[in-house]
């Protein structure tokens, strides 16, 4: 019965938090006439909260989540569903 191993694994339950949180940064900064990709794309490369509103404690919300790991999951997501079409 416990002969073999089990698998633990967060990523799924990061990447879940991850997404919503910035669902809720990306909402805002539309809630107040930004555009959202190019807000959030200034927020990563810079790293200056002030590219974030504050508006729905979305700059609060994005500085939360490790901006590696965000990198890390935007481009698994943008890559292996191109990878998984190619078999």
């Amino acid at each position: 019965m416990f002969d073999k191993t089990i698998i633990f694994s967060l990523e799924n339950s990061l990447s879940d938090e991850i997404k919503q949180a910035l669902s809720k940064v990306y909402e805002a900064l539309k809630e107040k006439g930004y555009d959202p990709i190019n807000q959030i794309v200034g927020y990563i490369l810079s790293e200056d909260p002030t590219y974030i509103t504050t508006h729905k404690n979305a700059r609060s919300l994005i500085r939360k989540i490790d901006r590696d790991e965000l990198l890390r999951l935007a481009v698994k997501s943008f890559l292996e569903p191109a990878q998984t079409s190619k078999k």
